[in-house]
Order: structure tokens, then sequence, then C-alpha cells
């Protein structure tokens, strides 16, 4: 295409809406900047900016053009992070932060020995965005609009019910009452959402703590400060250590872990961990009345 250069620099100018960001940003200078929105709109027989103050404001040609461009260099972007994915020995792993924590890191060295290959993780819950950001996959709680392009893997469904540490259990166990209930942020949900189908705690006058996130609870239940509503493959490991109990047991909760991917070919590396995941989320099945 010609004056490609001049598409992106108009590309930059137009997101900034100001010629000296868009220069610092491209490390060129102020005039440059200008001399190329110049050669762009001798090209295309049309103005694409007037000034306002100190910033340039688009044109009515110039906010079109700038959808296109916007679509362009998104294009682009995404094919030079697919590429960076077919030649690279890592995959880039979204996965929500709990669930990082307490059950995935745990249990990736079985995967590096067993399997081998590196994955980079990182931490998020919620809607995610692959490709483009250099992510290949993403593990996930489907609590949130999915996109229709994704793919998803089925992994498990959610079983959740009360834990508590063995001892605290014992203190609380003849009057329910007293249970304190540990909340978290992003869950506020939680007991209320299990208390529907299970009326063996009455959530009416139980004290509360509330915390900022879902892996403060479980750290607070272990520690014996009260009860917490736990996803099965959160705390199975210290259910099996002994750390935790679960006197009633799970119940589902009507949510489903899932694997998001692009609807594409999978690079062999991709494939064997998602059998890997696949093969230990069948491990995340609960014994009820853990006690």
């Amino acid at each position: 295409m010609r004056h490609l250069k001049s598409f992106h620099v108009f590309h930059m100018a137009a997101s900034f809406s100001n010629y000296s960001k868009a220069a610092n940003e491209l490390n060129i200078t102020h005039s440059a900047v200008s001399k190329q929105i110049k050669v762009l709109e001798d090209y295309l027989s049309i103005s694409l900016f007037y000034k306002k103050g100190r910033n340039v404001c688009l044109t009515k040609e110039g906010e079109l053009l700038k959808e296109y461009t916007e679509q362009a260099f998104n294009a682009l972007d995404t094919g030079v992070n697919r590429l960076h994915q077919m030649t690279s020995t890592s995959i880039e792993v979204s996965c929500e932060p709990t669930l990082t924590m307490r059950w995935l890191m745990p249990r990736l060295s079985n995967f590096h020995d067993n399997v081998g290959g590196d994955i980079r993780l990182s931490t998020a819950g919620g809607a995610v965005v692959l490709g483009s950001t250099g992510l290949s996959m993403a593990i996930r709680r489907d609590d949130f609009e999915i996109r229709q392009d994704y793919k998803q893997t089925m992994l498990g469904e959610e079983w959740v019910g009360p834990v508590f540490s063995p001892e605290y259990w014992k203190r609380v166990k003849q009057d329910l009452s007293q249970v304190t209930l540990l909340h978290s942020k992003t869950r506020v949900n939680a007991w209320s959402n299990w208390a529907k189908d299970n009326t063996e705690i009455e959530l009416g006058d139980n004290s509360v703590q509330m915390f900022d996130h879902f892996y403060f609870c479980f750290q607070a239940a272990v520690d014996g400060l009260g009860g917490a509503i736990g996803s099965y493959p959160l705390v199975m490991d210290d259910l099996k250590r002994g750390n935790l109990i679960a006197p009633f047991g799970f119940s589902l909760s009507g949510y489903n872990y899932i694997l998001l991917s692009e609807d594409r070919a999978k690079s062999q590396q991709e494939k064997e961990f998602i059998d890997w995941l696949e093969s230990n989320f069948k491990e995340c099945l609960p014994i009820n009345n853990l006690i």
C-alpha cells in the first residue's frame, strides 16, 4: 500500500488528538508528523484534521478513516502476535487468580515433568481478549458473557460448599448462628446462592467478614476465622491435608470451569496443555461429607 507510514502517523495523531504526543510516541519530530499528515491529505484530496486550541480534531472524513486504520493496525498486531505464538516455545495462559494460586500453580511442576513445555501465567478474571494481547488461552468460570468467536473447552462443573478448619467447626457446630461468614468482594453472593438450596445454616443473624479477594477467604478459613464457600478445586488440597473440612458436602453451583481459546488450529504444545488440563480437572470431583 502506498503511504503506509503516513497512515500509521495519521492513526497515532488521531488516537492522541495531538501532533506532539503522536511525535513523542513515534520518536519523530512534530514537523515530521505534520509533513506525513499533509502527504496523506494530498494523496486522498481531503482534510483530515482541523485545529482546536493546542489540539487537533478529526474532520468527518478523518473520523471515518480512523475507524478503518484501527481495524487495519489491530489486525496487524493480531497477526504479529500469532506469528510469535507459532514460533514461541511458551504458552501464555490467563487464569483466575485464586484458581491459579490454589490449584494450577501447585500442579504445573507435574506438567513440566510429564509433558514438558513452558507455561507463562497471568492472573485475571472475567472477560478476556486473546490473540492480540499475546494470550493463547484463558481458564475461567463461565459467570460472564463470553465472545461467540472463542472456542470453549469444558473442564468441569463447579461444586461448592462451606468449608471450615476442624478446630473452628468443633466450636460452632452445635450453634450455627455463631458461624462467621467469610465473604469476598469478588463473589459477594456466594453464601446466599449456596443457601438457596441448602437450609442447614440460617444466614440472617450471622456475623460477616469481608475480604478483597476470594483467596483470602480460604486462608481465613484455614486460620479459623470463620466459614467460606469453597469451590472444590480451590479447597481440595486443604481438604486432603486436613486443613479444612466440608461438613455439608458440595453441591453444583450451576457454573462451569472452561478453557477459552481462539477457534484456530492449535500447536502441539497447546494440544498437550489442553489434554493435561482436561485430565487434571477430572480429579476435581468432590467426595461429599469430608469431615
